[in-house]
């Protein structure tokens, strides 16, 4: 196939029961750094996720994304493959799901994120610094889905579904 391969990206989405331990669960998103999303919150919030390359394990790739914005590894435990879902862009996105078992807990409110740099503003010759992810929140899953960008809400989906076929005997 003629052209140039496509850019690939990995997250993981962490997830507990909701509250009482009934009901849909709770995921972890990132509301997405810089300029661009600072003033929007419904659509600007992302699972943790990042570019890798095609020779890269999916998996390790996950973990690492994950350490970098969260700044803080994952919590132990097994992947869940939620598949690949195609970006408007072209961006192939492959997501793990990952839940926290009994006594295990994530802090949202105390992340340390890595950074990027982007000139700001536009055409000035400055770069500046931002936060990959300038904030993580638990969400329920209908809250997340007005909050994730639009091409993420497919991977709520496949949680629930995956979670459902997890419980049934």
């Amino acid at each position: 196939m003629a052209g140039r391969a496509a850019r690939l990206s990995a997250g993981l989405l962490l997830h507990c029961p909701g509250p009482g331990g009934t009901g849909d669960p709770e995921v972890l998103l990132g509301h997405m750094g810089g300029p661009y999303w600072a003033r929007k919150d419904d659509g600007a919030w992302s699972i943790p996720k990042g570019e890798h390359d095609a020779d890269e394990d999916p998996r390790l790739a996950a973990a690492r994304e994950f350490t970098e914005e969260l700044g803080s590894p994952p919590p132990p435990g097994p992947l869940h493959e939620l598949g690949t879902v195609r970006q408007r862009g072209g961006k192939l996105i492959t997501v793990f799901a990952l839940g926290l078992g009994p006594g295990a807990d994530f802090d949202a409110d105390h992340i340390t994120p890595g950074t990027f740099e982007l000139e700001w503003p536009p055409r000035s010759g400055r770069m500046q610094a931002f936060p990959e992810i300038d904030r993580a929140a638990w969400f329920d899953v209908g809250t997340a889905r007005r909050k994730l960008v639009r091409g993420q809400v497919e991977f709520l989906d496949r949680l629930l579904v995956s979670l459902d076929r997890a419980g049934s005997p």
